[in-house]
């Protein structure tokens, strides 16, 4: 599909009329001769120039059933991080929710990823956030030597999240939407009154929290790395159409949700915070700083394009302390702009936009104007 297609069949808002379609253009197809390596996020053998995750290699499970593996305890997991990352995010906003902080300890690594994947700070590097330093448990100085320490013959790639376990010194799991669900309720029985009552998985949404994570994990969680990574025009525009028309069914819903209500409902299922909230926030808090100039997804920006989404978000970050006070903005920006040497190859990162996020009840001047019509 054309550019000038895909914004003819995208929604505007009504601050957007002024902007003319854009030109059909067809750009010339690079291609670079690349060793296999772990900073490449498209095999280069591959000619359709699209990104494909791998799955995750490690998926086993902390379970409070009689004779687990894993059983929950206290100071016996370890969560590897980085701030950067929207996977490993899920887990710390999740890991607070639930209270766990003096349950599951964590390290956060680096913003930077180099050609042997994410590193921890050296001790003279200061970082913002909180447990940015060096490996606390075995001086490892790259998250690679944590998977081989567990399998030496280990071909896959160092991921975060990595929840592993210090008694046994495995990797338990390294896959956020399952880390994340072992929060929810495996660690209860440790847990405060308060924490345990906090259900971030109601049965009565549980079959509306996994359709909506379907679409939303393929178009818009993964959709803007599709985007970003392509190395096809072809591939970049199969991406760029579903991504935004998502990010309008989003809008949509969240617009009706709210409308639709006699009280407030800031989030995503109403008046409930759940799992939909966490996984599709940290995709959205990464929208505007780095995914619509660094990953190209800039049909439109969340903060002029989409009120409901860009409340949404604002709500979330300003009132809920586990999704503000685990957000790096510093990291956001710089791991994207300063890692991926395929996409900006002198690593400058943009200033804008200012500010990384907008107070609860500021709006840019174009909705500030198309709302006063």
């Amino acid at each position: 599909m054309s550019l000038s297609l895909l914004f003819r069949n995208l929604s505007r808002p009504k601050h957007y009329s002024f902007i003319t379609p854009l030109t059909s253009a067809k750009l010339p197809t690079l291609s670079c001769a690349m060793s296999t390596k772990i900073t490449n996020w498209v095999d280069p053998a591959d000619s359709t120039g699209e990104f494909k995750r791998g799955a995750s290699a490690f998926r086993h499970w902390i379970s409070n059933k009689p004779g687990a593996q894993f059983p929950p305890e206290k100071d016996r997991y370890h969560l590897y991080v980085s701030y950067a990352c929207p996977w490993a995010h899920r887990t710390l906003i999740t890991r607070k929710l639930k209270g766990l902080e003096d349950i599951i300890s964590f390290t956060a690594v680096h913003w930077h990823m180099g050609e042997l994947g994410w590193r921890f700070v050296k001790p003279d590097e200061k970082l913002p956030g909180e447990n940015v330093t060096g490996d606390p448990l075995n001086e490892f100085t790259h998250l690679r030597q944590i998977y081989f320490s567990v399998d030496p013959d280990y071909h896959g790639r160092f991921t975060v999240p990595t929840l592993y376990d210090k008694k046994t010194k495995q990797i338990v799991s390294n896959e956020s939407s399952e880390i994340i669900r072992m929060f929810y309720n495996e660690f209860d029985d440790i847990l405060p009154e308060k924490y345990r009552n906090v259900d971030l998985y109601p049965e009565n949404l549980r079959k509306e929290i996994e359709e909506s994570n379907e679409w939303i994990y393929d178009t818009v969680n993964n959709g803007v790395y599709k985007c970003g990574f392509a190395t096809t025009q072809e591939a970049y525009e199969k991406a760029l159409t579903p991504l935004f028309s998502s990010l309008d069914r989003i809008e949509s819903h969240l617009s009706n949700t709210s409308s639709s209500s006699s009280s407030s409902s800031p989030y995503y299922f109403g008046t409930t915070l759940t799992e939909a909230d966490i996984r599709l926030y940290t995709t959205i808090i990464r929208f505007d700083p780095v995914y619509v100039q660094h990953f190209k997804t800039n049909i439109r920006d969340i903060r002029s394009g989409y009120p409901a989404i860009h409340r949404w978000l604002r709500h979330l970050y300003w009132d809920i302390p586990a999704f503000g006070e685990t957000t790096q903005f510093e990291h956001i920006r710089k791991h994207y702009t300063k890692s991926h040497k395929q996409i900006n190859p002198f690593s400058i990162s943009p200033r804008g936009p200012l500010p990384d996020i907008l107070g609860k009840e500021e709006e840019v001047n174009a909705v500030k104007a198309a709302v006063g019509k």
